[in-house]
């Protein structure tokens, strides 16, 4: 990793890796497949949520960072993660604000399906762009999200129907864990990056805020006319994945500019979120703008 904090780069990635597994373990113990049947009904929202996620977002980016005039290394790293979707955590705080509970893991499994050839398409465009010379091996996308994504909410959602009592059983205490490792994430990353979030130019700050309102107003917008919809496509669009966008710039040694600006996205673009989820959470308590009937409510 080109840049590094006092935290040991191994117990870092340890303690990333145990917690992305438990949160997308406990996420797929608590998926019944026969609601999906309701997305497979909704294609077109599907599609609006894709083109939100896929497309909107990696536009108003390259919009956003010509406006700002930003340093070519902070400039790219906003972009990177603009081409970046799928950020696994996503999902957990999408359904906790109240996304729909068959349509925000569809969009999720989906979104991340897809990166596998979404990813190395806009490193070419980017290469166009920008004049550069980056590359992407579509199996190491697929690698990455199969690993940290696809695996553990597949063997969750297993778990869930093959042994549904045993699930019912261990769910609580495999939530516990997995919100006690986000805590302990948390507090090693910002321990780890602080010196970088507070080195941010306020420029690009500014342009990170703005990026992540602007995702998650097109998202909701695009969500079709139900809260839960909505926010499963405002959050899925607004959080990025930044394991994908460092695995671009390890494997291209980009500069240390890049991979500082992709860390402080991703602290800064997660505080900025935390109003939109609040705000769905009220209505979702309020019951505003009731969720669509799942495919087990019907």
């Amino acid at each position: 990793m080109p840049v590094s904090g006092p935290i040991p780069e191994q117990l870092l990635t340890l303690v990333a890796a145990a917690t992305v597994f438990a949160v997308m373990f406990d996420l797929g113990l608590g998926i019944v497949l026969r609601e999906f049947r309701w997305v497979l009904q909704h294609p077109g929202l599907l599609l609006r949520g894709l083109f939100a996620v896929l497309v909107a977002v990696p536009v108003l980016a390259l919009v956003l960072v010509r406006a700002f005039d930003l340093p070519r290394g902070v400039e790219i790293g906003i972009v990177l993660m603009a081409i970046s979707p799928g950020a696994p955590v996503a999902l957990r705080r999408s359904l906790g604000a109240g996304g729909h509970r068959a349509f925000a893991p569809a969009l999720q499994i989906l979104v991340a399906t897809l990166a596998v050839v979404s990813m190395p398409l806009s490193i070419a465009a980017l290469n166009h762009l920008y004049s550069g010379h980056a590359s992407l091996d579509p199996r190491e996308v697929a690698r990455q999200v199969f690993i940290a994504q696809l695996l553990p909410l597949g063997v969750g959602i297993a778990v869930r129907r093959l042994a549904p009592e045993l699930a019912a059983r261990c769910e609580p205490w495999i939530r516990r864990l997995a919100t006690l490792l986000l805590v302990v994430l948390l507090a090693l990353v910002m321990i780890d990056i602080a010196p970088m979030i507070l080195a941010t130019r306020t420029g690009a700050a500014i342009a990170i805020v703005s990026l992540t309102a602007l995702a998650a107003m097109a998202g909701h917008a695009l969500g079709g006319p139900h809260h839960a919809t909505r926010t499963a496509v405002g959050i899925c669009a607004a959080a990025r994945n930044p394991g994908l966008a460092l695995l671009v710039a390890t494997l291209n040694s980009a500069p240390t500019g890049v991979v500082a600006t992709v860390f402080a996205y991703l602290v800064i673009s997660a505080l900025t979120l935390v109003p939109y989820v609040a705000f769905s959470r009220r209505l979702g308590r309020d019951g505003q703008d009731a969720a669509p009937p799942s495919a087990s409510g019907t």
